[in-house]
Formats: C-alpha cells, structure tokens, sequence
C-alpha cells in the first residue's frame, strides 16, 4: 500500500497493475469517479501535494510579477492544461499572495497534526 501523487500512479491504475482504494482530496477525482475519498471513512480528511514556484525574498517586484504572469499564461495552454488534467493534475493559477496564503493555510494545518500526535524532532 502507499500514499501516491495521481500524476504519477494514474497509468498503472489504468492499466489494472495498481488498485486504487481511495483519493486523498475532498472530492472525488473526475478521472477515478468510483474511487471513493478518504474523507468520506474518515471525515474531514484532505491532504493533497502541491507545487509552487518561489523567488529569493527581495527579487524585484517586477521581476516576480512577470514571472507569475508568464506561468499563469503557459498555465493557461489548452495543450499543457489537457495533458496535466489527463495525469490528474489539478492547476490552480493565481498571485503570489495566493501562493502566500496557501502556504499559510498548509503550515497551519499540518502544525495542528504535529502538535496533536506530539511529533518531536529526532
């Protein structure tokens, strides 16, 4: 059993060589609509990998919004988005305080989990 990103286990899963027993996002994935969520055993389960694109802390203004816009654009791509969903990737485009808020959210979370099975640092 493993805990695996879609992207990259949806072709074994097509070709009968994986089983999928559940997705971890809150919904079900379009792509496995028969594959049920672990939220819906575990309620309120959500955990998903997302990938961002980060800059040193001080890169010019300018240069972070021309490389946001350039990536939401090729984000954009009919092409680049069909074969992404087609892996089961999700896109999500949007600002940097989008991405900012995101990582927030993320911290926040998986520090709740840490703190309530009293993980330590070894």
């Amino acid at each position: 059993m493993a805990f695996d990103n879609l992207p990259g286990s949806i072709e074994l899963i097509r070709a009968g060589k994986l089983r999928a027993l559940a997705v971890t996002t809150m919904s079900r994935s379009p792509l496995l609509p028969e594959v049920p969520t672990v939220s819906e055993f575990v309620p309120g389960y959500q955990a998903s990998a997302w990938y961002g694109i980060g800059v040193p802390k001080g890169t010019p203004t300018e240069i972070v919004d021309r490389l946001n816009k350039e990536v939401n654009a090729g984000l954009a791509d009919v092409t680049l988005r069909a074969r992404l969903a087609d892996m089961g990737g999700l896109l999500l485009p949007g600002s940097p305080n989008d991405l900012a808020k995101l990582i927030g959210e993320e911290t926040e979370k998986w520090a709740k989990v840490i703190r309530m099975v009293n993980i330590k640092s070894e």
